[in-house]
């Protein structure tokens, strides 16, 4: 029996939830939640979504969001969560696409618009452990730390990382990262999320008002986060170091005799799919 709730770390979860037209009003609320004052959202439309890749194994959940604010400057939000190996490379190299189509045919003087990276992760990216904090802000900056250009800031949310109770919410943001957390283990609506955009975020995710073609896509998609979440955690409770080269060689070679994709091998090891198709 699935739970009354979708997951929201699926491809389609976090689809339905942030990526649908219909759905234009929760997007603003959380995207209002986690951007400074200047730059609260106050349209939005999505770009290209006719690019992304079909498969949900290919599929990044890459959102390009053209936004205006309160001033009507325009600006754009790429939205992300993905398990990804090379995680850092692919946000710098998605966060290129925004920068590459604000240039216009004929004469141009370089100016761009505000761009922000928001990634969503099921996952803990850093790797120093004294360092780890669930919101990492990062922009670029010159070697005394003064900031180079404030227009290209990235915005990456470890959702294991946060801890908050319901009795900790202190602000909206605490309101949206506490329902994203912990959507498929409600059984009801929180009273403090009892409020019109959070009951509507639940009416949208429960799973029994999905019409059959959705929930059967929705099965589909939860298959694929449990296989991957299975094979990972099969490799870290047998104690193998996945970045020693045997170790990561070792556990591709068992989990393909095991009938596990070459996709999902890469994930878990590091190894690229060539060098998991040579074993």
């Amino acid at each position: 029996m699935p739970s009354r709730y979708i997951n929201p770390y699926t491809d389609f979860g976090f689809k339905k939830l942030f990526g649908e037209e219909a759905n234009k009003d929760l997007l603003i609320d959380f995207l209002n939640a986690v951007l400074p004052p200047e730059h609260q959202v106050k349209t939005l439309t999505f770009q290209n979504p006719e690019n992304m890749p079909d498969s949900p194994l290919q599929r990044m959940v890459v959102f390009d969001i053209a936004c205006k604010n309160q001033n009507d400057e325009s600006f754009t939000v790429e939205m992300q969560k993905a398990p990804q190996h090379n995680f850092k490379d692919r946000s710098v190299f998605y966060s290129t696409f925004p920068i590459r189509k604000q240039a216009p045919k004929g004469d141009w003087d370089y100016k761009l618009n505000q761009i922000y990276f928001i990634a969503i992760l099921n996952f803990i990216y850093d790797e120093n452990e004294d360092r780890r904090k669930f919101l990492s802000e990062v922009s670029l900056k010159d070697q005394d730390g003064n900031e180079f250009y404030e227009k290209l800031q990235y915005l990456f949310f470890q959702m294991p990382l946060f801890k908050k109770n319901e009795n900790e919410l202190q602000t909206r943001k605490d309101k949206w990262f506490y329902f994203l957390k912990n959507l498929t283990n409600f059984d009801d609506i929180p009273t403090i999320l009892k409020e019109p955009i959070f009951e509507r975020a639940f009416d949208t995710a429960e799973y029994i008002k999905l019409p059959l073609n959705e929930q059967e896509i929705y099965e589909h998609d939860l298959k694929i986060y449990r296989d991957n979440y299975s094979v990972l955690k099969t490799a870290k409770d047998e104690g193998i170091e996945i970045g020693k080269a045997e170790g990561k060689t070792e556990i591709a070679r068992n989990l393909k005799q095991l009938g596990i994709d070459s996709e999902t091998i890469s994930k878990a090891t590091g190894l690229s799919i060539d060098e998991i198709q040579k074993l």
